[in-house]
């Protein structure tokens, strides 16, 4: 069964690392980029179009405001940005915004962040592959036309690439990340000189479209709702940029300095191409409706339920680069995989984050516990099935999920940043060096800054986004939250019910004697093995126990146990409902009443067999029975295990696996004992 298992891993995810090669998986800044910051940067993928998408609610007169837009989004991004630089500084431990939160707030603010961490993540992985697959289907139909199949292939993929540990997997997604980032600035830049300079009049595929207004010649509150939510979907350009603060410790050393660089390239990347697309969606005149099958009017008829709309930049490319042209190819691919990859920002923050809670006991333990690659395995398989559950109940449709999305975001910017600012008023109440205050002050006021802002953002995320699915990521929030408590307080229980007194108790003191019982069904070597050896424990007392199931089974049993003149004594229990384990665990419990202070050894002999299919040829009574023992208390239950021939032959077989190589793996020997090369050319 080993075998059957180990070999696959092994081809999936690599040879296992040691602990001490820890080091060796650090990332630099350019390689850093692209894994913490793949998820805003490739937001701009899909954040232009929530803007249009919201505005067309009031007609294509509204677009008009979209610029004033982008420039709150790129205000918010540089504070935030700005914001964040400070907690990486200050935190480079990993645990980002949620041990600012539990260090300055308290466990309850920590706990919130967590929670709306965890759920920010899963949401990452769901609307970036759906993205993905969407902007994928504007070239291929296959991909749309089976979105959740293969949005959960994509899962699948990213999955076993991050279980074979952060460094292969950043590698691999560092050319796409790079690629797309680059045909982005050439096509503004092109863009720009076509219709700057050439004066090329360019036109997007759905520039000839007219849009159906749900309402009409808004003004007032009305008009300033619209706006507030049209700003709140372009916020999804923000998602992501605390999961460099997170991933300090992934970073080299010096690793505050290189991890506050990478957040600040991040930011100054992600607003400019935020910025260029909406210029660029303007300038050809892109038409984005949320219901295009009715709302979406071509000479005079709606577009009809065959019409796929396709995402902002792929127009724009297709009205920069033409349709079909290399540029644009490379452009959809690019956008296409770097969406897909945006998910690797969530796949190590994550397991992370559920690596730092499970060491404060808020999850459990299996999550801090790194895998055979020195990857948080478990995190990430917990991540996967979370997201792909969530890509299943959304048929993978970026713009329902994506309503979901930015209120966890916001509600940790908030609670970090407020936790910053007690952060700073603590040092600054014992700090006297002039020079150091005044840089703690003007780190002060822009995280009180930042904490105003979010603050302001997240209230204006959920009187916008609340009916339009905001309430469930809420909801998932609360779940985290109640479980996560729930945990905490269960270890506490256990850490306290098992804590070693300081003196003198009942689990220290001997027992005044020893009942030994070894379960007997029938006499073969195993049973022999099982009466030996309790007879080398020198019980107070020893007896033999068997249940009389069968009658004729049960006579042949006594008349062999006489024949062989067996010196313990051979105690029959009756059971008329042919049970086996319900009279031990009654006799057993009778033994315990009589005597309390005595202890009870319940002695099982047992056959180990070698191979899985032989395990559902034999009765697992013996295992029932362990199992209900263990409720017992003063039983304690020892197995004798008897090896047959099947597993002295797979264990044959482990021991040839463990000791094979791949061939040239030994060709050198370990590097430890390879002799020093010499500098010395006469040498």
């Amino acid at each position: 069964m080993s075998k059957l298992t180990d070999v696959p891993k092994r081809i999936l995810i690599g040879r296992a690392l040691r602990s001490d090669r820890l080091g060796e998986t650090l990332l630099p800044k350019r390689i850093a980029l692209p894994v913490f910051a793949s998820d805003p940067l490739s937001s701009v993928a899909y954040a232009p179009g929530e803007v249009l998408l919201v505005l067309s609610i009031a007609g294509v007169t509204a677009y008009h405001y979209s610029p004033w837009i982008a420039v709150a989004v790129v205000v918010l991004m540089f504070t935030v940005v700005a914001s964040y630089r400070q907690n990486v500084h200050a935190y480079p431990s990993g645990g980002g915004d949620y041990e600012v939160a539990n260090t300055n707030l308290g466990p309850k603010a920590g706990l919130t962040v967590a929670s709306a961490l965890l759920v920010d993540y899963v949401l990452t992985v769901a609307v970036s592959i759906s993205s993905g697959i969407e902007n994928l289907g504007s070239a291929i139909p296959f991909v749309v036309e089976h979105k959740v199949l293969c949005a959960i292939g994509v899962i699948v993929l990213l999955t076993l690439m991050n279980l074979r540990g952060v460094k292969e997997s950043g590698s691999l997604f560092a050319i796409p990340t790079y690629v797309f980032v680059a045909g982005v600035f050439t096509m503004i830049a092109w863009g720009a000189f076509r219709g700057l300079v050439l004066d090329d009049t360019m036109r997007a595929p759905t520039a000839d479209y007219v849009i159906k207004p749900e309402h009409q010649g808004l003004a007032g509150f009305a008009l300033v709702f619209l706006l507030l939510r049209a700003f709140s979907s372009g916020c999804a350009a923000l998602t992501g940029v605390e999961a460099i603060s997170n991933g300090v410790p992934a970073f080299r050393k010096p690793k505050s300095k290189n991890a506050a660089n990478t957040l600040a390239l991040m930011g100054l990347l992600a607003v400019t191409m935020f910025c260029g697309i909406i210029a660029l969606a303007a300038a050809t005149d892109v038409r984005m409706a949320e219901n295009p099958a009715h709302d979406l009017i071509h000479n005079g008829v709606p577009l009809g339920a065959d019409y796929v709309q396709n995402p902002v930049i792929s127009q724009v490319a297709e009205a920069v680069f033409g349709k079909g042209s290399l540029l644009f190819l490379v452009l959809a691919a690019a956008t296409a995989l770097v969406l897909f990859l945006a998910a690797n920002t969530a796949y190590n923050g994550f397991p992370l984050l559920g690596s730092i809670l499970a060491q404060d006991r808020y999850l459990p333990r299996q999550l801090h516990t790194r895998g055979d690659r020195l990857a948080f395995s478990n995190g990430i398989v917990l991540l996967a099935g979370a997201a792909a559950l969530l890509v299943g109940i959304y048929g993978a449709d970026s713009t329902r999920l994506i309503q979901l999305y930015i209120v966890g975001v916001f509600v940790s910017f908030t609670l970090s940043q407020t936790g910053m600012v007690r952060h700073w008023n603590r040092h600054l109440a014992t700090e006297q060096d002039k020079a150091k205050r005044r840089h703690m002050v003007r780190s002060r006021a822009i995280n009180a800054f930042g904490a105003f802002f979010t603050g302001l953002v997240l209230v204006v995320v959920l009187v916008t986004k609340f009916t339009h699915g905001a309430w469930v990521a809420l909801l998932g929030m609360v779940i985290f939250y109640a479980t996560m408590t729930a945990i905490r307080k269960h270890y506490d229980r256990v850490a306290e019910e098992i804590a070693a007194p300081e003196g003198p108790s009942d689990d220290s003191v001997r027992p005044s004697r020893v009942h030994s019982v070894v379960l007997i069904s029938k006499i073969h070597r195993p049973a022999l093995r099982a009466l030996a050896y309790a007879k080398l424990m020198r019980s107070d007392s020893l007896e033999a126990l068997s249940v009389n199931v069968d009658p004729a089974e049960t006579k042949a049993l006594r008349d062999e146990w006489e024949r062989r003149g067996i010196d313990v004594p051979l105690k029959v229990l009756d059971s008329p409902y042919r049970e086996i384990t319900r009279p031990i665990i009654e006799y057993v419990k009778g033994l315990r009443k009589e005597s309390p202070r005595d202890a009870v050894s319940v002695i099982i002999p047992e056959y180990v067999v070698g191979h899985w299919y032989e395990h559902l040829l034999h009765n697992q009574s013996a295992l029932r029975l362990k199992g209900r023992l263990l409720f017992t208390p003063g039983i304690m239950v020892t197995s004798v295990p008897y090896q047959l021939q099947s597993s002295e032959a797979a264990k044959r077989r482990a021991r040839r696996q463990q000791e094979w190589n791949a061939p040239g793996s030994v060709r050198r020997g370990p590097a430890q004992d390879r002799p020093r090369e010499s500098s010395d050319p006469k040498a």
